[in-house]
């Protein structure tokens, strides 16, 4: 069966080759070299940008881009205020990171699935994965440094033996300590597991679709341009998503029961 990209691959073959990874190395030191390269040109490209703008705002009219940029941290801005009611100076810098980062990362899958593997096969590059989140590496990493950071929020709030304390008497006093204390790493391992699946498995879904499509051939962009712009809503929601139950999670652990 010929694919889109000219080739004698069948169809099962053609999605396995645009779901794996540019990789290196074996086993656990596994490293996913095209996730890396976007990821970290997404993220010097974006806040390199934002560093610009910020050194060259000014009070008087201002440019379009400051004017955008001010928009988005305005936004994340409200909503740290609104759900997170402790001093930090971290939380809001972290929610803008966030936001602007997962939401580029995530509208990589806008780009055409055969655009930059066909390029990259040009230079002798056989796998390419163009959308960072379609890699639980990545989420999970976003995650769990999420979640470090929420422990050290803990404790720099609570204390070291604050902690303890709301960990082995909530919710049920200090009698049902072990139940307590089951509850609290059921609850904290959840934590970053949800954050992690969610956002992979959206965007693993939304670019299986775009591979589906691609198949059909010329019918491709009649029914990619629906999914297409029903998808920028789900790549906008997922962003913001990761980024409100990251400030949650922040609040929960400056906020004593």
């Amino acid at each position: 069966m010929a694919n889109p990209e000219g080739g004698n691959q069948t169809s099962a073959e053609y999605i396995n080759h645009h779901l794996t990874n540019l990789k290196v190395g074996e086993g656990f030191w596994t490293l996913h070299l095209d996730t890396f390269f976007v990821s970290g040109f997404l993220g010097l490209v974006a806040f390199g940008l934002m560093l610009r703008v910020a050194q060259k705002a000014s009070n008087g009219v201002p440019t379009g881009m400051q004017n955008f940029v001010e928009m988005v941290v305005s936004l994340v801005n409200d909503q740290v205020k609104d759900t997170f009611h402790a001093k930090s100076n971290l939380v809001t810098p972290l929610a803008i990171t966030i936001f602007v980062w997962v939401f580029l990362m995530n509208a990589m899958d806008l780009i055409p699935v055969d655009f930059l593997s066909q390029g990259f096969q040009l230079i002798g590059v056989d796998y390419f994965k163009q959308v960072p989140t379609t890699d639980p590496n990545l989420t999970f990493a976003l995650s769990l440094t999420v979640f470090a950071i929420m422990i050290g929020m803990n404790i720099k709030h609570k204390g070291v033996l604050g902690l303890m304390k709301e960990s082995l008497t909530v919710p049920f006093g200090k009698w049902l300590f072990p139940v307590n204390l089951l509850f609290r790493i059921i609850e904290d391992i959840a934590k970053p597991i949800s954050l992690a699946l969610r956002l992979f498995g959206n965007l693993y879904a939304g670019e299986m679709v775009f591979i589906l499509i691609a198949l059909f051939g010329v019918w491709q962009l009649p029914l990619a341009l629906p999914w297409a712009l029903f998808h920028i809503l789900i790549i906008t929601l997922q962003a913001f998503v990761f980024m409100m139950l990251t400030i949650v999670y922040m609040s929960m652990a400056a906020e004593s029961h």
